[in-house]
């Protein structure tokens, strides 16, 4: 782990880094006026680079890590766990973590969702969930339901078939000749309600026009996919339950499968374990990743019904699932999310989130006063707001601007967002409003 000489210990890192890494979702050219950052170790909700600066995990690297850097609790899973087994093929074969866990997904989900289909991220368990839906409907004789309806502004990862059902041109336009004909319906995000609509009706309004797609086209679709309560790559989209409870109910009417994509929006952040029980139903498929190893390993799992499951239990093969991947179900991955299942019962995590969320609320006053912020906005441990001001280089010059300011942000577009660790102490929530403004000042002032 030593660096070469020359220079401080993060130019070192740096220059490293730039000759060797292709570094994701990143145009690499930026990387020549806004250097990268090398972080050498994490603690808590806060990140530290080799010079020993520290920058506070506001989005929680990518949504995923919940309960901070280097727990011990979940490091001491992992450990325990590698002096047992660190690896074993799921096929043909089984371990203790994944039948555990297995188990108490089962039993924490919405409905009778009691099968899980590992896989290793996100967008990995959109594909499975979009295969499986397929081929459910091929095993019973529905072979013409080929077809998948996803909302506006949807984001179900950067695979083929995820990209099929993303609505982000800056990820699918690229892409368009590789990918399959968008089937998408209006989101329900009550930012773009008619003026003196609420997000209720405008929830209802959105389900009436996906109930009339439905009426044209649910002989040929196989699913609806959506991210239940808050669309994130779209902005921090936020909307009303009542769209769940209707398009529920519209799938069970035409004989659709329901796909809820929680891979952000599970885990607690959306205020209760699953987002999908804020509107009282359970999908036919519920994804999961990000957060379900507390940010410590890749894993995501599809969790769908007996009745699903039973469609491919066959003594032919080609009738069965056979989708994999090298890794499934990793026993130190799923040790990781065993021992996030635990932080959440032990530490009554979901009830001491719904009492600090207030806090950074009441903290945001003077951001919600600001005239330049708009649509302040909050569900559960998401914060966000949009910046009415904001240019075409705003996003750059924000997160360089919360860089120096010692806050890891990264708006999407026009929109700056928190979703920090549920460990963030009062301090560092107070720290998070106030050099957030900073920021806000620096990014609109700088030509």
């Amino acid at each position: 782990m030593t660096p070469c000489s020359g220079g401080s210990e993060n130019e070192v890192w740096l220059r490293r880094s730039l000759a060797s890494v292709w570094h994701p979702c990143t145009q690499m050219k930026q990387h020549e006026w806004l250097p990268l950052t090398p972080i050498a170790r994490g603690e808590g909700a806060w990140l530290y680079d080799f010079d020993g600066r520290r920058y506070l995990d506001a989005i929680s690297s990518w949504w995923v890590n919940l309960f901070g850097h280097g727990h011990p609790y979940i490091k001491a899973r992992i450990t325990a766990q590698l002096d047992r087994l660190e690896h074993v093929l799921l096929a043909g074969f089984t371990h203790a973590p994944v039948i555990e866990l297995s188990e108490r997904l089962a039993a924490l989900a919405p409905g009778n969702l009691g099968h899980c289909f590992y896989a290793s991220d996100g967008a990995s368990a959109t594909e499975v969930a979009l295969k499986m839906s397929f081929h459910f409907w091929r095993n019973t004789g529905h072979s013409e339901k080929t077809r998948f309806i996803s909302l506006e502004h949807s984001y179900h990862g950067e695979t083929l078939g995820a990209l099929s059902v993303t609505d982000v041109a800056l990820f699918r336009d690229t892409y368009a000749p590789l990918l399959r004909a968008p089937e998408l319906v209006p989101s329900p995000d009550w930012r773009l309600a008619p003026q003196g609509v609420s997000p209720a009706d405008h929830a209802v309004a959105c389900a009436a026009a996906l109930e009339q797609r439905l009426q044209q086209s649910h002989e040929q679709t196989a699913a609806l996919i959506i991210e239940p309560l808050v669309q994130c790559a779209a902005g921090m989209g936020m909307y009303h339950p009542e769209y769940l409870r209707r398009a529920r109910t519209l799938c069970d009417q035409y004989r659709v499968h329901l796909i809820a994509d929680e891979i952000a929006v599970g885990f607690g952040r959306t205020g209760t374990l699953f987002a999908c029980e804020q509107a009282s139903i359970a999908p036919d498929f519920l994804c999961l990743s990000k957060g379900i190893t507390g940010g410590y390993l890749p894993l995501s799992v599809v969790l769908t019904t007996p009745e699903i499951y039973d469609a491919f239990y066959s003594e032919d093969v080609t009738v069965g699932f056979l989708h994999s991947h090298s890794y499934t179900g990793n026993p130190l991955a799923c040790s990781a999310a065993l021992a996030t299942l635990d932080l959440f019962e032990r530490d009554d995590v979901i009830e001491a989130n719904r009492l600090k969320a207030p806090s950074l609320t009441a903290l945001c006053a003077p951001l919600t006063a600001d005239p330049r912020v708009v649509q302040f906005r909050n569900t559960g441990m998401i914060w966000a707001f949009d910046v009415a001001t904001a240019d075409a280089g705003f996003s750059r010059r924000f997160f360089a601007e919360a860089l120096k300011r010692e806050l890891l942000l990264r708006p999407i577009g026009n929109t700056v967002y928190f979703m920090p660790p549920y460990v963030i102490d009062d301090d560092g929530l107070a720290l998070l409003s106030e050099r957030t403004l900073e920021a806000l000042d620096a990014a609109i002032a700088t030509p």
